[in-house]
């Protein structure tokens, strides 16, 4: 009898998250993904069908996100990603470059065998897209890499900073990745890998650092060329 209980408090499924905690983590995912376009606005209704949920929790999401940059909200409730100027896309860039080489320089001590398997299998996924051409899977392959290494030690501020800057960048990732051979973007994932291996902080670091500073140079001169 006691077996068949434990058995069946297993099958309890775990309590959803509340619903407006579930549209904010869809809407971020949808702005890193780049579902969001530069230019061109929805409503917070449309938005609500498409999620299918009420307008309410959608307007506490994009109230969250516009005070995280990620929106902007206009008088008449239209939602569209924040206009980038070469000033905030320097600074932005810049802010990635400080933050994330901080973050995988910590993280390194904290990336077990384990943790570095995923990361390859993160990377011959983003190869793999690249190579059909898979805009989306290169994003998300790419995201994934990257944040494979970051969340490896702990972190309360430091991460949630840099997805923040994620947030911001989405959009225009995806617009610009579709307007480019992506198979010329430089790949400097082999190199933090070969860090990581070796256990090399500063060469990880270095690497990250490269990565972020090559790609933003491409995404900038097309993003800032409208």
């Amino acid at each position: 009898m006691a077996a068949r209980a434990r058995a069946s408090e297993d099958k309890v499924a775990a309590p959803r998250p509340p619903v407006h905690e579930e549209v904010y983590a869809a809407i971020r995912q949808g702005l890193v993904g780049g579902s969001f376009v530069p230019g061109r606005p929805v409503t917070l209704r449309g938005l609500a069908q498409l999620l299918g949920v009420s307008p309410m929790p959608v307007r506490a999401a994009v109230t969250r996100l516009v005070a995280e940059r990620a929106l902007a909200l206009t008088s008449t409730r239209r939602i569209s990603v924040p206009t980038m100027t070469a000033e905030r896309f320097d600074e932005l860039v810049r802010t990635r470059i400080l933050l994330e080489g901080e973050a995988a320089q910590r993280a390194l001590p904290f990336i077990d065998a384990e943790r570095l398997a995923a990361i390859r299998g993160h990377d011959r996924r983003l190869e793999a897209c690249l190579a059909a051409e898979d805009v989306e899977g290169y994003m998300s392959a790419n995201h994934a890499f990257h944040f494979a290494i970051y969340r490896a030690a702990p972190s309360s501020v430091l991460v949630p900073l840099i997805e923040t800057l994620w947030l911001q960048f989405g959009p225009f990732m995806r617009l610009v990745y579709e307007r480019l051979d992506m198979g010329a973007i430089v790949d400097q994932h082999e190199r933090a890998i070969e860090a990581i291996a070796a256990g090399d902080a500063l060469r990880l670091r270095a690497a990250i650092e490269a990565d972020i500073g090559d790609g933003m140079s491409i995404i900038g001169k097309a993003a800032l060329a409208g």
